[in-house]
C-alpha cells in the first residue's frame, strides 16, 4: 500500500533518497523529515521501501526496489551474504566503504559533540591492500539438524543458525578446523546444546589461528565439565587436524549470549597460541583479547605510537590492556609503561609477553584503571600519556573522571565504536582537552565496523 504521508503504517511503501550510511551499515534517508533506516540501501540511491516499524522518532523499512542505483554498488562475492548478516557492506565497493566509514565517524561527532563536524582533524580511512580472509578467530555456535552438526552465526534479525562451511572474511584455517571439529562431533555422536530446550553439552567452537605459523587453538565451550567420549574426541582432533596445537575446554552453563564462562580447562597441547605483530610475539590464552585482524593491527598500533609522540622519558598507562599489545608496542620509546585489565589470565599473558621480549620498563597488574591510577598518583607516579582501548560500550565514567583529574599531557583513545568515542571525547573536551587528530583504520572490511585512533591533548 502506498503511504499516506500523515499516517504511516507497517506495510506502507515509501520512496526516498538515501543520503548516507548509518553506524550499522544501513542506508539513511528522510521521509517527511523523519530519519528512515533501510538496510542494503546505499548513499546516492533512490529506493522504494516497505515500512517495517513506524516509530515516533524514526522509520525502519526494508528495500523493495532500487529506482536509482549507486555507481559504488557491486555484486557481493559471498553466496550467503544476505542470509548470514556477518558482513553488512559487501555490496559496496571497497574504496567507497573507506569513504563512508570516515563519514560514519564524522556523523558520530556531529551528533554527540558541539564541534563543527566539517572541520574536524579527521583523516582518510586506512584500508587493506587485500580486504579478504583477514579474521584470525571465529566463534561459531553449534546446533544439531538431524544427524548433522551445524556451526555458524545466527541469521540477520533471526535466531536461525546459518551453517558456515566457508567464509570470505575468516582465515581459511579457522574455517577448515571448525568444519573438521563439526565432523568429529557428528561421527562420535557427542551431545550438542539445544538452546530452546536448554539441554545438551557442546555449545560453541572457538578457533584462533596464528597468521605467522598457521598453528591453531581450539576452545570447545560446553555447558558442563564432563563430556562423554572426551578422550576419543581429543584423539580424533590430534589425528585429523595436526595443525591444532592447543585444545582447551571452557565451561559456560548459563543462559546467556556471552560466549565464555569463568572456568577454562587445558585438554591437550600448548596452553596458549603465539601470534606475531611486527617484531613482537604474543602468547594468547583462551579468553585473552587480541585484535582479530593482525595485518591491520600493525597499522593501528603504529598510529597509536605516532599519536603518543614518545621521546623515551614518558610514563605511559595502558588501560584495558588485554595481553599488553599496545603497551609493549610503545615500550621501546617510553620511560615506563604500566598496564591493567580485569581479566587475570590476560595480565599473566601480558607480563609473560614483556619478560619474553626482555622488556623491563613495562609491568601489568590485575585491576581497574579508575582504582589503580589514583593509587599510583598518591604514591607520586603520574602518567604523561594514557592509552586506552576500551570495549564497544566505551570508557567507564569513573575512568574518564580519573583521567580528567590526572590531566595527562596526551591521551590516545583507540576506539571500535565512533558513537561511544564521540560521547567520551565530548566529556573530556569539557574537562580541558582538545582533539589533535582522528585517524580511522578499517579493521573489518565489508562490515560496518570502524576503528579510530583519537589523539587528545591538554588545552
Amino acid at each position: 500500500m502506498k503511504a499516506n504521508e500523515t499516517n504511516l503504517k507497517t506495510g506502507d511503501t515509501i520512496r526516498l533518497a538515501i543520503k548516507r550510511l548509518g553506524i550499522n551499515g544501513e542506508g539513511i534517508g528522510f521521509y517527511n523529515k523523519k530519519v528512515t533506516f533501510v538496510p542494503g540501501a546505499l548513499p546516492g540511491e533512490e529506493v522504494i521501501a516497505k515500512v517495517t516499524k513506524p516509530l515516533p522518532n524514526r522509520i525502519e523499512a526494508e528495500m523493495v526496489t532500487i529506482k536509482k542505483r549507486s555507481e559504488d554498488r557491486v555484486k557481493p562475492p559471498c553466496p550467503i551474504y544476505e542470509e548470514c548478516g556477518g558482513c553488512q557492506l559487501q555490496h559496496l565497493s571497497y574504496e567507497a566503504q573507506l569513504r563512508e566509514k570516515k563519514d560514519i565517524v564524522r556523523q558520530a561527532f556531529d551528533r554527540y559533540t558541539k564541534l563543527d563536524a566539517h572541520h574536524l582533524p579527521l583523516k582518510d580511512t586506512i584500508g587493506m591492500e587485500d580486504p579478504w580472509y583477514y579474521r584470525n578467530k571465529s566463534q561459531f555456535q553449534v546446533a544439531r539438524k538431524g544427524a548433522s552438526v551445524l556451526a555458524g552465526l545466527y541469521g540477520l534479525g533471526s535466531h536461525k543458525l546459518i551453517d558456515l562451511t566457508n567464509c570470505m572474511v575468516q582465515h581459511p584455517q579457522t574455517t577448515n578446523v571448525t568444519n573438521t571439529v563439526k565432523k568429529i562431533l557428528e561421527d562420535l555422536n557427542i551431545s550438542i546444546y539445544n538452546e530452546r530446550k536448554r539441554s545438551g553439552i557442546v555449545r560453541t567452537i572457538v578457533t584462533r589461528v596464528s597468521f605467522e605459523t598457521e598453528k591453531v587453538q581450539v576452545v570447545l565451550i560446553t555447558t558442563q565439565r564432563e563430556v562423554p567420549k572426551k578422550d576419543l574426541l581429543i584423539k580424533e582432533m590430534k589425528k585429523r587436524i595436526p595443525e591444532v596445537t592447543s585444545i582447551l575446554q571452557n565451561i559456560n552453563g548459563q543462559k546467556t549470549s556471552v560466549i565464555f564462562g569463568d572456568e577454562t580447562i587445558h585438554l591437550e597441547g600448548e596452553h596458549t597460541i603465539q601470534e606475531t605483530l611486527g617484531d613482537l610475539s604474543f602468547e594468547l590464552s583462551a579468553r585473552a583479547f587480541f585484535q582479530l585482524n593482525p595485518v591491520q593491527t600493525v597499522k593501528l598500533y603504529n598510529e597509536a605510537r605516532r599519536a603518543a609522540k614518545l621521546t623515551g622519558e614518558e610514563k605511559v598507562v595502558d588501560a584495558y590492556c588485554g595481553v599488553g599489545t599496545i603497551g609493549l608496542w610503545l615500550a621501546e620509546r617510553a620511560g615506563e609503561v604500566r598496564g591493567m585489565d580485569v581479566i587475570e589470565e590476560s595480565i599473566d599473558d601480558a607480563n609473560e609477553n614483556a619478560a619474553r621480549h626482555g622488556i623491563k620498563n613495562a609491568r601489568y597488574v590485575t585491576g581497574k584503571a579508575e582504582v589503580l591510577m589514583p593509587k599510583w598518583l598518591k604514591e607520586g607516579w603520574k602518567p604523561d600519556v594514557i592509552v586506552v582501548d576500551p570495549p564497544r560500550t566505551g570508557c567507564d565514567m569513573t575512568f574518564l573522571k580519573t583521567v580528567s583529574k590526572i590531566q595527562p599531557k596526551r591521551m590516545v583513545y583507540v576506539s571500535c565504536n565512533p558513537s561511544t568515542l564521540a560521547k567520551d571525547v565530548d566529556y573530556l573536551l569539557k574537562k580541558g582537552f582538545k582533539i589533535e587528530r582522528l585517524q580511522p583504520v578499517d579493521m573489518f572490511p565489508h562490515t560496518s565496523h570502524i576503528e579510530v585512533v583519537a589523539t587528545l591533548v591538554k588545552k
